[in-house]
């Protein structure tokens, strides 16, 4: 199979997104890469379609630990042998993960980049053939990015120990011209073929609130998404301990994260957020690069990030499915005064001189001040992203809250509330104006059905009836031969003679056309909501998160196309062959049993 062929038969896509090829081609070819996309561009695409075509496993190296498992499950539920050795296995899991990768039983073995310095794990890496190495979040290898993380430093120490090098693909989804230079030093990347698609996520809509009362403003928003996955992240454990307990109280499915908690309750609150038993998780960072859930609908911060690498990360989870998804900032001036404490008290980092860390914390103050500018003056918030990390944006986006004046703001209320007025008004005209439409093509049917009973006893059309019957007819609507004689013009001997014509072609337009004129049912989305059912019902036996099974933006193609059988499924965005042969069945039949039931 080619890359085309790979990117079909076990993920289910016809074609690559933006820069995907690019890269895919590039390491096919042995060069080096360096992928910068933002979150949810398909960044894993790049590393594990190629990985299915080399000989050899391919090591990828993530901080991503809590996160690991899912992505090993979604590989797994594809058809891809895949594993991951962390921390979280025991010794003995350890040594059999181990022991079957020495056997060649895995084609992608996801590590913790502190996994590279256990002599163990090189002997194992010398001892097999290693065809690539991807490394996850590249940035952590700078300490100009806002994650850095002295081991990523190894990674090129690990390279250069194995006895035939490996190419080298470098991904992340925020960073600086600074950043990747370091990315390119730091890991030793020979000439590599960059991609960079740009930063922007058009499918986010982005505001900041300046509110008196946080706490309200924050559940006036979450009343409005009440059924939708968000997360809100706060600065500090302790606001997450008080956010998440009001919450609770007030009935909001809500649950905890942060670094205090033991890795049992952060175990938990991820699994409950993950299967979505909550819908709101209220987290620091620490939360951070652990989701790789697709349908989370929003992402409010509750207090202001210290930089816009770290708050465009954290927004950037929300709409990964490609869906519309809300980002909004709920900011005050007491978070600068929080901001300066934390960055002037954090722990020094042991691995920089004195100079550099004097270095690090002056850069991250003026980070801090690129945070309070986008809080606080005027102007197109998506521009303002967009240019500070060298996308040239000069024009306004016309949808965030800089530019729109807001959606959740105070003001935004007022208008809502106008709105709303105008809105029942409109729903009442235009409830009327679609009584009229479906009155319209009710009547055109039943013209037809009168000019086919002319036909058929060869009379002329208005012998059957007349115009101002059809119409009292459509206005009506009988159900039955009765209600028939109550229509204008229709007396006995129409009603046996023609009436049941008439009937059927009511009933079929009332099973039908009526349905989706008047809106009374949207076929797509009752079909959805069983396919969801489903879904749900598969991720419970297979023991992984839904998502894992299929994403959302899967099942809305499914519900529109409405497969018949495998080859028809095959058509259906993000099933592959191995998915098709798995869940299939199960989804076909939904389908059959829906079709069954709105005939």
């Amino acid at each position: 199979m080619n890359a085309c062929e790979t990117l079909k038969h076990y993920f289910g896509y016809d074609e690559f997104r933006e820069g995907q090829e690019t890269l895919v081609n590039a390491l096919l070819a042995g060069r080096d890469a360096l992928g910068v996309m933002p979150t949810g561009a398909g960044k894993s695409i790049c590393y594990q379609v190629p990985a299915l075509m080399m000989a050899g496993v391919t090591l990828v190296v993530s901080p991503l630990i809590s996160l690991m498992a899912d992505q090993v499950a979604a590989l797994r539920s594809a058809g891809i042998p895949a594993a991951y050795l962390n921390s979280s296995l025991s010794p003995s899991q350890l040594e059999l993960a181990t022991r079957r990768a020495r056997e060649g039983q895995y084609r992608i073995i996801y590590i913790a980049p502190e996994r590279l310095e256990a002599p163990s794990f090189l002997d194992f890496a010398k001892s097999v053939s290693v065809s690539m190495i991807a490394v996850d979040e590249a940035h952590c290898v700078s300490q100009w990015g806002q994650d850095f993380r002295p081991v990523y430093l190894r990674i090129a120490d690990f390279v250069a120990q194995l006895p035939v090098r490996p190419v080298i693909g470098a991904f992340t989804a925020t960073a600086t011209e600074r950043v990747r230079e370091d990315i390119i030093r730091l890991l030793g990347l020979r000439e590599p073929v960059i991609a960079s698609t740009g930063f922007d996520r058009p499918n986010l809509y982005f505001e900041v609130l300046k509110p008196k009362n946080r706490y309200g403003a924050l559940t006036a928003i979450l009343s409005e998404k009440r059924g939708e996955a968000g997360v809100v992240y706060c600065a500090t454990r302790k606001t997450v301990e008080e956010v998440c307990g009001r919450l609770q109280a007030e009935g909001f499915a809500a649950a905890r994260y942060h670094a205090g908690l033991s890795d049992e309750e952060r175990r938990a609150s991820q699994e409950d957020f993950q299967y979505d038993r909550v819908q709101v998780m209220v987290a620091t960072n620490a939360f951070g690069m652990g989701i790789d859930k697709s349908n989370v609908r929003y992402v409010i911060h509750y207090n202001m990030p210290r930089s816009m690498e770290a708050y465009y990360q954290e927004a950037g989870r929300a709409g990964r499915d490609g869906d519309a998804a809300e980002c909004v900032l709920l900011y005050s001036p007491q978070d600068i005064v929080t901001g300066k404490w934390m960055i002037q008290h954090g722990a020094p980092n042991e691995e920089l001189s004195l100079v550099e860390q004097n270095q690090v914390r002056r850069l991250e103050l003026q980070r801090l001040n690129t945070m309070i500018d986008y809080c606080t003056k005027p102007g197109c918030l998506r521009r303002r992203i967009l240019n500070y990390f060298g996308d040239a944006a000069g024009e306004d986006c016309g949808d965030c809250g800089g530019c729109t004046g807001g959606r959740f703001g105070e003001a935004a209320l007022a208008r809502r509330s106008r709105r709303d007025a105008k809105d029942r008004q409109t729903l009442r005209e235009s409830a009327q104006q679609d009584r009229y439409v479906a009155e319209e093509a009710l009547f055109e049917r039943l013209r037809a059905a009168r000019l086919k009973l002319a036909r058929a006893n060869e009379v002329p059309a208005y012998a059957i009836c007349s115009d101002k019957s059809l119409a009292d007819m459509a206005r009506r609507k009988p159900g039955s031969r009765s209600e028939l004689l109550g229509v204008y013009g229709i007396g006995q001997v129409k009603a046996d003679r023609y009436g049941e014509a008439f009937l059927e072609a009511i009933r079929a337009f009332e099973n039908g056309e009526a349905m989706q004129l008047a809106g009374v049912s949207d076929r797509s989305d009752a079909l959805y909501e069983r396919l969801r059912s489903a879904r749900l019902g598969l991720a419970r036996v297979m023991r992984v998160p839904a998502y894992v099974i299929c994403s959302d933006r899967t099942l809305k193609d499914m519900a529109r196309r409405r497969p018949r059988d495998r080859d028809d499924l095959l058509k259906v965005y993000g099933i592959g062959e191995v998915k098709a042969d798995s869940y299939g069945e199960a989804f076909l039949e939904v389908i059959r049993e829906y079709e069954s039931a709105i005939k």
